[in-house]
Order: structure tokens, then sequence, then C-alpha cells
């Protein structure tokens, strides 16, 4: 029987209605992603986890979706980073260590596979799955991946565009080369007087979520990742005004003030002591001495608030054009609070509250606040170090019963690139551009999200860095530190009931100590993680 050719021609009209109907649906129901970091943030810096800096536009992402209370990052920026983005751990990357600087491209490429010092091409970059998955690709902020030349800048990453700095820190007001800023492939000089870092990564990242909308209407995956509050200090001088003298009561007195909202917030348990004072008496300093240390957290904070603010800028363009409701926000920090510079932080008192300075830092003193309760900081596998904030926004897929709850699950790293494929349907490659690729690590908290109660993790999450090492399973933590040029005796710890490692239970549980060293000593055999001394050797045979 034939059919006249309206008919054809109708039928023929109305399938293509269909599909494309059933293609917008499709592009409807995938989420845009925004993964936002902080850089050398706290685990309780932020207001909705105990902190005293302003963060009204995080505390409104944390209210609407949920607080992770265990989640786990990688103790320094580069390994961090590296894990972060290929959902394996930092070793498997080429990270082992650290990237190289821009002073010396081979300073920790050791030509071993493991310890090259860029990010290799033996795994992907959420970047390189969500692209072939029919994603628009937007970085803003720091790279620090790799730095010698364009070939490992984000890019070639998977990344269609790029605004930021590709290593690990810049004066706020003006960077300047080889720590300058980049735009796509090319450094770019900066003049404008009123330049700030943080505004500038998410204005360029507004504008590369408007330009991905009217070009090509895709799904967006964004990678926001601010320097704040990563020295130097910088900021504001307006923002630094609103935080000067409240730090005049001293980091103990504020430390334990903020133990206890923490305790009334349920983000810790009441049974947890808080781990020692690392800062000197306060009450010792000369009160010039005072003001200095004021000022420097004061900047600190006004960082941390600024970065806030440009949060809720981006939440208020999300919102305004309608792209909030199906846009997975992750918020988390790279790691611990950073003591370095000393107990009193380092660089000349003259640079604060002026727009110079490089290495400007509040001190150990204060990162002991920043970490509360936790014990050790930024570069250190116990909890201190790698206890981030994770802040997970969905409003489309979070029912009412589970806005503004808390997650007491743990999880770590490589969960972001699991739960990033779950909700897109991407798929992750067993082969990229010709190189087999290791399956990931994570598992995806989603399920946790929607309000599943099942734990995330049953088998061991691993860390090394630097000879610091830990292995996380069920209830227990065995942890141990570099220190004095070895590696210090292992420690276990009840993280249930003491995870502010305050009672070391390696004396009463050896058959679990000896139980999870094997877990360790396997996985870092896989994995070919070199011990720390060999490294060094490596190092030293090098230069």
């Amino acid at each position: 029987m034939r059919y006249p050719v309206t008919v054809i021609k109708i039928l023929f009209l109305t399938v293509i209605a269909i599909l494309s109907a059933c293609a917008e649906k499709q592009k409807q129901q995938r989420p845009n992603v925004i993964l936002i970091m902080a850089d050398d943030m706290g685990y309780s810096d932020i207001g909705c986890y105990g902190g005293d800096v302003q963060t009204p536009n995080i505390d409104k992402l944390a209210n609407e979706g949920v607080r992770f209370t265990q989640f786990y990052n990688g103790a320094r920026c580069c390994p961090t980073r590296a894990s972060l983005m290929t959902g394996c751990y930092p070793h498997q990357t080429g990270i082992g260590h650290m990237t190289n600087t821009p002073e010396n491209f081979k300073q920790h490429d050791l030509d071993v596979d493991e310890y090259r010092g860029f990010l290799n091409h033996n795994c992907v970059t959420i970047a390189e799955v969500l692209k072939q998955s029919g994603y628009s690709t937007l970085m803003t902020g720091k790279w620090h991946l790799g730095i010698s030349d364009s070939t490992k800048w984000p890019l070639q990453r998977g990344f269609d565009k790029f605004y930021g700095c590709i290593v690990g820190a810049t004066n706020f007001f003006k960077p300047q080369y080889p720590r300058g800023i980049v735009y796509m492939n090319d450094t770019i000089s900066i003049n404008d007087e009123n330049y700030y870092t943080t505004d500038a990564f998410t204005d360029n990242a507004i504008q590369f979520i408007d330009e991905s909308e009217k070009e090509s209407g895709k799904p967006f995956f964004l990678y926001l990742a601010y320097t704040a509050p990563h020295w130097p200090l910088n900021a504001p001088k307006e923002i630094v005004e609103k935080y000067k003298g409240h730090y005049k009561e001293g980091w103990s007195k504020l430390r334990s003030e903020r133990y206890d909202r923490m305790k009334q917030l349920g983000i810790i348990d009441d049974n947890w002591l808080l781990s020692g004072d690392d800062g000197i008496d306060w009450d010792s300093l000369s009160e010039d001495k005072k003001n200095e240390m004021d000022l420097r957290r004061a900047i600190y904070s006004a960082m941390i608030d600024q970065m806030d603010y440009n949060i809720g800028k981006l939440t208020d363009y999300l919102k305004q054009n309608n792209l909030l409701d199906n846009t997975l926000i992750i918020f988390l920090s790279d790691n611990g609070g950073c003591e370095i510079g000393g107990m009193l932080g380092g660089g000349p008192a003259s640079q604060l509250g002026t727009k110079e300075g490089y290495f400007l830092t509040y001190g150990k003193a204060w990162a002991n606040l920043s970490n509360t309760p936790f014990k050790e900081y930024k570069h250190w596998v116990h909890e201190g170090g790698i206890s981030t904030p994770l802040i997970v926004h969905w409003p489309q897929q979070t029912t009412a019963n589970v806005k503004g709850k808390l997650v007491s699950q743990y999880g770590f790293l490589p969960d972001i690139m699991a739960t990033i494929l779950d909700a897109t349907g991407a798929t992750y490659p067993k082969d990229y551009n010709g190189k087999s690729i290791p399956p990931h690590s994570g598992k995806s908290f989603l399920p946790v999200v929607k309000g599943n109660e099942k734990e995330i993790h049953t088998e061991p999450i691993f860390w090394e860095h630097e000879g610091n090492k830990a292995v996380r399973l069920g209830n227990y933590k065995l942890v141990s530190k570099w220190k004095n040029n070895e590696t210090a005796q292992w420690e276990l710890y009840d993280m249930v009931n003491d995870r502010t490692e305050m009672h070391n239970l390696v004396e009463s549980m050896p058959d679990k100590v000896i139980e999870m060293e094997k877990m360790y000593l396997k996985w870092a055999s896989d994995k070919k993680v070199l011990p720390w001394n060999e490294v060094l050797q490596k190092y030293k045979s090098k230069n």
C-alpha cells in the first residue's frame, strides 16, 4: 500500500519532533556540574562547620543540600588535585610527590612513572570523560598539575576553556609571570588596579557558562579552583576591616569557642577531646605582635569571606538563568590549614594589608585554629591534614527530609569522579588516546546524598605523602608520621570514639595493626608507592 507524500511528510516531521523532544528532555535531565575547591582552608573555618568567618552563601548551599563530616582530601595541593581530577590515587597519575615548579621544570621529575611531577596520560580527567559524553568543559582558577609547557595545561586535558593560574600560588592583586594569569593557552598581562584573582576567577566562570549556554546549549562542567585562602595574605581592605580586632582574644580561646560551636552543630561528637594547642601563649606576645597576628588572621578570614561572596555571585547567576535547580554543586578544600612560615607566620609584616608580597602566611598557631578540633596540618595525614568540609547541593535531587542533613559516612577524593559519573551517566573509559586507563578508586556518594544510610566504603582507603601514610577501614585508622628522617611507629585510632586521635590503640590492638599494615603494604606495592627514604635518595643523586 502506498501512502500519499503528504502523509509520509507528516510522519517524518512527527518522528523528527519526537526525537528532538527526547533529545531535549535528555539534555534537561543531565545535570550541570560545578566543582568548587578552596585552597589551604581548614576543616572548620566556614560558618556551617563552626567557624567564625561570615560565609552566608556557602552556608546556604549546606542548608539546602548536605554536609559531610568525614570527607578526606590528599593533604597537599598537588596530590589532592591529581586525585580529584582523575579518581585515582596520586601516584597513579605521575604526581606521587609534587608538581614541578616554574623555576625548575624537572624539580620533582624522578624519571619514574609515579614521580614525574605532572599529570601523565595513563589516567583521564573528569573533563576528558565529560567532554566525550557531550558536556562543555570549563575551568577557572588554579591548575597545578603540570607547568613546563602548554601540552600539560587544562586545554590539553579535556577543558574547552580556561582562565587562571598554572602554578600553585600568585599574588592576588598583581599576578605576574611566571606566576601570572593564563587565558586559554596564553599568558596575559594584568593592568587593572582593581584586579583580584578570586573575583576574576568567578567573573570568567560566569562568562564561560553564559557563552556555553548561548553557543552550544550543552550541559556544562565547571571546575572553579580558587586560590583563596592560600598564601600570600592578600585581601580587599574593606573586607579585612570586618575582621580586624576579632582575633585579639588569641588562638586558644577562639579554638575552645569553635570546638563548642562544632559540638552544638553536630559536626563533631561530644565525646571527642579537643586536641592540644600547638600555639605559644597569646599573653606572652607584645601588644605590637598581637596586633600583627590579629591582622594576619583577619586577612586570611577576609580571603574566605570574599570567596564566599563570589560563590554567592555565581549561584545568583545560576538562579536568574534557571540553571540552579539542575546543577550539582560540590564544594571542598584541598588540604588542612597551612603551618608554613613558622608559629607566627612568614613574610614581612610591613606588607600586610598592602597589595604587595608573595610569601605571606598566617602561621602554625592560627592553622591550629583552622583545623579545630584535629591535630596536624597540611602535608600530614592525621585528621588535621586530610579532613575537609564537603557540601553537596543539587535542588532537583534533594528531598525535603535530606536538606541540611549531616552525613557521617566517610568518603575521599576519588569518590567525586564516581559521583559525577553516576549523576551524569557518563562512561569511564578503559582506553583513552591509545593508553590503557586503570579503573578509578571511587564510590558514588549520590545514594547517601539522597538519604541512603549505607556506608560508602567497605574496603580500605589509603594515603601517602612524603613518608606520611595512613589507612582508613571502617571505624579504624592506622597512621604514621615521617619525622627526623624516618617513619615513626604506626598509631591506631578509633574514628567513632576518638576522631581527634588522642588515644593510640597500638598496644591494646596489635592484631588490628598487623591486619591494616598488610593492607597498606599491598596497596603501596600495587600503586608503586616508593618508600620516602628511597625518594629522598633519588633526589639526592639527581641533584
